[in-house]
């Protein structure tokens, strides 16, 4: 039967070196970058009750109401200058129309 080495301090192979804990740094504030505070949120919603919706916004509502999806999308795109911009706005778009036909219903 085979009996594995008692583990020293070695000066090489793997495991080498002096053992120290490591040391694990407070993550960099440059990680923090898009993450939604809670005041910047109530700053956005309450500019967004004053001033209400861009022209390419209420477009964009418009057109997903008679379903052209695909099409607000595209003029999403154009206005935004991207894909994933433009998808990220459309998302934004439909949830808000979902929330006016449930406060309609209401």
């Amino acid at each position: 039967i085979l009996k594995m080495p008692v583990r020293y301090d070695l000066a090489v192979g793997l495991d080498k070196g002096f053992k120290v804990t490591k040391n694990t740094p407070k993550p960099k504030k440059s990680r923090t970058r898009g993450k939604l505070y809670k005041r910047t949120k109530f700053t956005r919603d309450l500019v967004r009750d004053i001033v209400g919706y861009a022209p390419y916004e209420r477009r964009m509502m418009e057109l997903l109401k008679i379903s052209r999806d695909k099409r607000a999308l595209k003029f999403a795109k154009a206005r935004l200058g991207g894909h994933v911009r433009g998808k990220k706005k459309r998302e934004e778009m439909t949830s808000l129309l979902q929330k006016q036909r449930q406060a309609a219903k209401k």
